[in-house]
């Protein structure tokens, strides 16, 4: 007999963490982070808007872990990341790499067994007034992410010259980029309602690809 498979009527809107790398107030990063909240909410999603202070921590150290202990900031990213179906990341440059902030706060997260990250989808953007935008941090940001089984998006989005490129007011200023920004971004949401409705293959991430799993090296269980 065959079966038919019916898909709900309505499907749950998409909640998506969004947050900036950055802790300086007036960051561009931040601005650009409430842009891609914006684009978010025009096409139905739910936006879990959040500020690095919110995620801060003290210097990772292992000594520290005692009785299953984690910083205020590493609970909090653990608890949003876990709550919402993607996350997105607005991270700054810091001498050609990731803030060493952004990568402490990441290195405590890693520690929650399970850990969050894994095969979570992420949008990584960046902002800056070099004419590079700030994209060499992304790269760097890529690597322990993905390193944690996070299926990142391919499509960055970087914005040169940001304190031109930003009017007074937080938008982009030009209409070609503001287009490829939300187009970007749009992209970004059918991916990851594609995996969240229409799952088909699921991979196990492994840390070290040929060698067996072990708890001291470990960061999914």
């Amino acid at each position: 007999m065959q079966t038919e498979h019916t898909l709900p009527d309505k499907q749950e809107p998409l909640r998506i963490l969004v947050f900036s790398g950055s802790l300086r107030k007036a960051s561009y990063n931040t601005q650009l982070a409430k842009l891609a909240a914006e684009v978010i909410e025009k096409h139905g999603g739910t936006v879990d808007f959040a500020g690095m202070s919110d995620f801060d921590c003290p210097s990772f150290n292992q000594d520290l872990e005692v009785d299953g202990f984690h910083p205020a900031g590493a609970e909090e990213l653990n608890r949003r990341i876990l709550a919402n179906d993607a996350f997105i990341i607005s991270s700054p440059e810091y001498n050609g790499s990731i803030p060493g902030f952004l990568k402490n706060t990441i290195d405590w997260v890693s520690r929650f067994k399970p850990q969050p990250f894994n095969e979570k989808h992420g949008m990584l953007m960046s902002a800056s007034p070099s004419m590079g935008g700030a994209n060499h941090g992304l790269w760097s940001l890529r690597v322990p992410l993905e390193k944690l089984g996070s299926n990142l998006f391919s499509s960055m989005f970087s914005l040169a010259t940001a304190h031109k490129a930003l009017t007074p007011e937080g938008k982009i200023a030009d209409e070609t980029l503001t287009k490829r920004f939300e187009d970007n971004l749009v992209a970004f949401m059918n991916s990851v309602e594609a995996a969240k409705n229409y799952p088909c293959i699921k991979k196990a991430w492994v840390e070290f690809l040929g060698e067996r799993p072990d708890p001291a090296t470990g960061r999914v269980e």
